[in-house]
């Protein structure tokens, strides 16, 4: 499969873009017979959202548009690059007052970084370090919903009801889990973690952070959420205030 170019916001790492999108070698095709240890939740959503014969992908190249809340709620283009539980590279343009605030947040090779640039050039935000490490560990386990046919590098455990079920990926020596909802069609209406950052401000710690899925589409057999919201407090009286993310998936392309 030919690759396309690595996104201009994402030039200052494309060696991560390049290696979390490396094709998988030689995947097995996906046989229901293989969910036969995971929760009953987990094998109903994965029979829904891989079909049989598909090839065990490991990555996905996705792109999206969308609005973003940067005080107020801005409109984003963005491809991202998504490898559970290695890492992802989500590169966007948002604009403010028709500025475009070009960058990327990423995960690979063991640490995190995030870094925006105002029109390209002057520099609005730039973060490393342990903190921003585990965030986006949490984002990453989050965002394996978008990767399904990676469901064998997690581990599954049951979850607090006979719809819910426990994803957790051992990410640079340490775990991390989300709790998935999943209907009785299979169907998957969102995941829940306890994350770790610091919303509005506050000291970095683990807080509840959501993902709801509100529509689906399907990629070369492969089922995935097409319309999400995502942000802090979910499943509090502060969810609202909470949402920062707002996404349509236009494309998938997965290796």
């Amino acid at each position: 499969m030919t690759r396309s170019a690595v996104p201009r916001a994402a030039r200052s790492v494309r060696r991560e873009w390049d290696v979390l999108g490396r094709a998988t070698e030689a995947p097995e095709a996906f046989d229901r017979s293989m969910l036969a240890d995971v929760p009953e939740p987990a094998r109903r959503w994965l029979t829904r959202a891989v079909a049989p014969g598909t090839p065990l992908w490991q990555s996905v190249e996705l792109s999206m548009r969308g609005h973003i809340r940067i005080g107020a709620w801005r409109p984003f283009t963005a491809r991202q690059v998504l490898a559970p539980p290695r890492g992802f590279v989500w590169a966007a343009t948002a604009r403010i007052l028709g500025v475009p605030v070009v960058g990327f947040d990423r995960l690979s090779s063991g640490s995190g970084q995030m870094r925006w640039r105002l029109g390209g050039l002057v520099p609005v935000m730039s973060a490393t370090g342990p903190d921003v490490t585990r965030s986006a560990a949490g984002r990453l386990a989050g965002e394996m919903v978008l990767v399904p046919t990676a469901f064998r590098a997690a581990t599954w455990t049951p979850g607090p009801d006979d719809d819910r079920v426990v994803v957790t990926w051992r990410i640079d020596g340490e775990d991390e889990s989300a709790e998935l909802h999943v209907g009785q069609d299979g169907q998957l209406p969102g995941a829940l973690m306890q994350r770790w950052g610091n919303p509005d401000g506050a000291p970095f710690g683990r807080y509840p952070f959501g993902v709801a899925i509100d529509a689906e589409r399907t990629f070369a057999g492969v089922t995935i959420g097409s319309s999400l919201r995502a942000g802090w407090w979910w499943g509090t009286d502060r969810q609202a205030e909470g949402e920062f993310f707002r996404a349509q998936i236009t494309d998938a392309v997965f290796r």
